[in-house]
């Protein structure tokens, strides 16, 4: 943790010098999480990612992970943390998923059905989409 400095302080150089998380680590509890695209490529074709927990100071605690090309919110296919304890499964889970392009570096954001896009404002809102099933 780099002392007395918030993340919205801290140079894109400081977030890479941050010390990396020990793999295979238990789950480590955060109250948000900055994505550090890379220049690595992932054997996916995309951008290898890096994540940087922060805790309830907005202090930079320690980058998380950065080998992977695709980060998954509320787990993969949206089934939560619930699959893993045990719970039971929402009906209709969403899954919103964050990759980071080959050519730009830019972060693409995205889901299994169409997204809406709410008004221009000073916060943006996103919404995932009900497939339409043929037919209907």
């Amino acid at each position: 943790m780099i002392e007395d400095m918030t993340v919205d302080h801290m140079t894109r150089k400081q977030f890479e010098a941050l010390p990396q998380r020990e793999p295979r680590s238990t789950p480590l509890m955060c109250t948000a999480i900055v994505i550090l695209p890379t220049r690595r490529m992932h054997d996916s074709g995309y951008r290898c990612m890096d994540f940087v927990a922060v805790d309830d100071r907005n202090m930079a605690v320690c980058r998380l992970s950065g080998w992977s090309d695709v980060v998954h919110i509320d787990g993969i296919g949206g089934l939560s943390i619930r699959r893993r304890i045990g719970e039971k499964i929402p009906a209709n889970p969403h899954g919103w998923s964050i990759d980071c392009l080959k050519k730009s570096g830019l972060l693409r954001l995205f889901t299994g059905t169409p997204i809406e896009a709410g008004e221009a404002l000073s916060s943006f809102e996103i919404f995932q989409r009900p497939k339409v099933e043929e037919g209907q």
